[in-house]
């Protein structure tokens, strides 16, 4: 069956359908940059480090796929993504308010560790739920001729919310909130960042919810070419991966490196940048000199600002890609951009001029928020997009947790002491994920029938 051509959407109602990522990817950067932190802080052993940041991708392994399937399957008077988008987003909220409080409960550092892992976990199922949605509503509402356009809209609201989530701890430090707090509590400074981001996340959601309203199933099946028989056809996520496009399983071979990479920046930075560049002495008899711990604080404002950083540079790049003729030649570069950006850390000993590194650690972070899902979007039906979508988070997922069991292990073998070697192997990483990128050969799923577009129109 031959599908209509779904309309060109203009560019605000474009910019609707993504809006709320802003206050979702405010959440998701508070947690990237402050987790290692935050459990070092309350007292966990750098060598351990890794298996903290193994519950945010188990959770989104498991939640991702259910949300998917169950949002492709729902249809009520708030629409079909939206509804799990408000959830997540209110249960988000209250889980960003309780895990930077972990050490302030007077447990003891076990209990602190183990409130601490649950928050986290908690907080990872949260901003999946409020994730997935928006990533579904591209897919459903928007024509393969602008997908590029409106997957770049979402990095740009995604980085735009990166920025004023890393920076937080680092502003509210600079004007005055607490950068030390006793024993192993949490600083004020990330407790009130999580405080922040919390309440602009759901303002933002908010917006999203009550100005986008999702397709009436009718239209929607005209629009994805779904038959009364195929609406009634039920499968499970097994038959899914068996009838999956090829191209579901070359992108996840590049996705593999790219976010094993990615997870070992996010578990080792903040360690890495403090010996670089702040002179702290990652020896455990140090962890608890005062002078020690403070230099550790303010590398771990750092971290965000440079977080902030490859932010930038990603919002730059996304806006240079759509000009790329050939998108696996612009995915393949800003790989290669990436690796030698995160390589590069070993040269730099100066805070300052750390900048050049994460700003081309920014192009890598682009094209892995933008290629992947319109290449995949486009190779798949409106059918079952939700939960296809959901299942290639799974190679978002499982990568990070494959790097966060090995973590432990691989930081063993380079020593265990200098977190900042982790970062160097994170871009021998992305090298290796560049060169996966010419196994990918797209397809598109969808024909579209010009006469009866234009009888629509």
């Amino acid at each position: 069956m031959k599908t209509m051509a779904k309309p060109d959407l203009g560019f605000w109602k474009l910019w609707n359908l993504s809006f709320g990522f802003f206050g979702v990817q405010i959440a998701y950067a508070l947690q990237s940059a402050n987790i290692s932190r935050i459990f070092q802080t309350l007292g966990a052993d750098p060598h351990n480090l890794s298996y903290f940041w193994i519950l945010p991708p188990l959770a989104g392994l498991i939640i991702q796929p259910i949300i998917g399937t169950m949002s492709d399957r729902t249809w009520n008077r708030f629409g079909r993504r939206l509804p799990y988008l408000l959830f997540g987003s209110i249960l988000a909220v209250i889980v960003m308010c309780l895990l930077p409080n972990a050490g302030s409960f007077h447990f003891a550092v076990a209990g602190a560790l183990i409130f601490g892992a649950f928050s986290l976990m908690m907080l990872d199922v949260s901003i999946n739920i409020s994730m997935q949605p928006f990533k579904m509503l591209v897919g459903d509402m928007v024509n393969e001729k602008q997908k590029g356009l409106a997957y770049s809209i979402q990095s740009f609201l995604c980085n735009a919310g990166s920025v004023v989530g890393l920076i937080f701890p680092f502003m509210l430090a600079w004007v005055g909130i607490s950068n030390d707090a006793p024993g192993n509590q949490v600083p004020d400074s990330v407790t009130f960042s999580f405080y922040g981001g919390a309440a602009i996340l759901i303002a933002c959601v908010a917006y999203t919810f009550f100005k986008v309203k999702e397709m009436p199933p009718a239209e929607y099946a005209a629009y994805h070419g779904i038959t009364d028989e195929q609406e009634e056809e039920k499968a499970n996520c097994i038959h899914l991966l068996v009838k999956a496009p090829k191209v579901f399983w070359t992108v996840g071979l590049v996705q593999f490196f790219c976010w094993c990479a990615f997870m070992y920046m996010w578990t080792y930075n903040a360690g890495g940048i403090a010996e670089q560049a702040f002179g702290w002495n990652p020896d455990p008899q140090l962890a608890n000199d005062p002078i020690n711990k403070a230099l550790y604080q303010e590398a771990g404002n750092w971290n965000g600002i440079l977080f902030a950083v490859q932010a930038i540079g990603s919002v730059i790049w996304a806006a240079v890609l759509p000009r790329f003729s050939n998108r696996r030649m612009a995915y393949f570069a800003s790989l290669i951009i990436g690796g030698i950006g995160f390589i590069s850390t070993l040269a730099f000993s100066d805070k300052w001029l750390l900048f050049i590194s994460y700003f081309l650690v920014g192009t890598a972070w682009a094209a892995m928020l933008a290629m992947p899902f319109t290449i995949l979007t486009n190779s798949i039906s409106g059918k079952h997009m939700g939960a296809y979508l959901g299942l290639f988070n799974g190679t978002i997922t499982i990568p990070q947790i494959v790097a966060a069991v090995l973590g432990g292990v691989i930081f063993k073998l380079f020593g265990g002491l200098h977190q900042l070697n982790m970062i160097v192997f994170a871009g021998a990483l992305l090298i290796i994920g560049a060169f996966c990128v010419f196994t990918i050969k797209e397809t598109y799923a969808e024909k579209h029938n010009i006469a009866a577009d234009n009888a629509a129109e």
